[in-house]
């Protein structure tokens, strides 16, 4: 490993990505699931206190989960000790922490939490092995407090000398195009030569941009950084998705997943991985639920068997099963889980049934 490029990256995280300021609260949050990735985010920290005069640490035991809530202690961290009695007060944390607050008991939580929103954290990074992207934890902070949030599970420290090296600039630029050209379309198609093929409709739904870039109030992104990503509508979604991979590792065979009006109703395949899914389906119809499709930007990113970096290889889709509540769906479960596809066609159509590709075999079509 090349330490210099590596404390370059670290730094990088403060200076370009959030731009932290030195009287801004800062939370560096991490697990004890992974001690090397503990080991990356306790030196997080420590370089940030070049950056900070208010660094705060804090390791909490693994969720379990992609999407579950973090623990009580997490949030009086990030959004202050009275936001939090106050909530509690109220009922309304169990509520939202066990994903079932109503529209109702969210609103209310919201005007308590902006009363204190001047004692919230201004920037959080967040190396939990189980992601925090999808939660309302995160959603709050950012809609509410305009804290800037980087999401960065299942981080390792080869990533900072790849996929955390691409040009943000120019990447952002060709995120910005892709996200224009998927806004206007009605419907989406997916296939590809493994068997995948799937359709489902967007109208409606905002095209979400994760460039990296998390230097305004309220912005959110992972670390690495790289998609275009948006919530398909509920009920839409119809076809077949192949696994090849899991998050983390090749499969030995393919496991196929039959969709059906916007859920998966069937889970077919010999690899243990199948088992689990089918696990995880089963305890809550939600979980079934298409709940995202990305669209991979980084040409730095280049590994497979993580899903923090796979889903933003340049040239890839990825399809996530679960909640979409923080990012324009109405599923709300503790359950979110990614899939990359490899070399796919996206096509897009258009109000009136114009078709056109947005990517085929992997590859952008020119000028994107």
């Amino acid at each position: 490993m090349n330490y210099s490029l590596i404390q370059q990256a670290i730094e990088n995280i403060f200076i370009i990505n959030l731009a932290v300021k030195h009287n801004e609260n800062t939370l560096v949050l991490t697990d004890t699931y992974n001690k090397k990735t503990e080991n990356i985010a306790k030196r997080i920290a420590e370089t940030g206190k070049k950056f900070s005069d208010a660094i705060h640490y804090m390791v909490i035991p693994p969720s379990g989960c992609h999407g579950t809530e973090p623990p009580e202690q997490v949030w009086k961290e990030a959004f202050g000790r009275n936001c939090v009695d106050h909530l509690k007060q109220q009922k309304l944390l169990q509520s939202i922490c066990a994903k079932k607050a109503e529209p109702r008991q969210l609103r209310e939580a919201e005007k308590i939490i902006y009363g204190y929103k001047d004692e919230a954290a201004r920037a959080v990074i967040a190396l939990t092995y189980f992601s925090t992207s999808h939660t309302r934890f995160r959603d709050l902070l950012n809609n509410v407090c305009g804290t800037r949030y980087a999401s960065m599970p299942l981080f390792d420290e080869e990533m900072l000398t790849g996929a955390m090296r691409v040009d943000w600039k120019k990447m952002s630029q060709r995120i910005r195009q892709i996200a224009q050209a998927v806004d206007k379309c009605e419907n989406i198609e997916i296939a590809t030569s493994n068997g995948t093929s799937i359709s489902f409709s967007r109208k409606g739904r905002p095209v979400m941009e994760d460039n990296g870039l998390i230097t305004e109030p309220g912005s959110f992104s992972n670390l690495p950084a790289g998609e275009v990503y948006l919530a398909p509508r509920e009920g839409t979604a119809e076809g077949r998705l192949v696994l090849d991979w899991s998050p983390t590792r090749k499969l030995k065979h393919p496991i196929t997943l039959t969709v059906e009006k916007g859920l998966v109703r069937n889970i077919q395949g010999k690899e243990k991985y199948a088992d689990f899914l089918k696990q995880k389906l089963s305890e809550k119809e939600e979980n079934s639920n298409i709940a995202e499709l990305g669209i991979g930007t980084n040409d730095m990113a280049s590994r497979p068997d993580n899903i923090l970096e796979s889903e933003k290889i340049l040239g890839t889709v990825h399809i996530a099963l679960g909640d979409n509540s923080s990012f324009g769906g109405t599923v709300s479960t503790q359950f979110h889980q990614d899939f990359v596809f490899f070399k796919p066609e996206v096509t897009l159509i258009y109000p009136g049934g114009y078709r056109k590709l947005l990517m085929k075999n992997g590859k952008m079509l020119t000028g994107l």
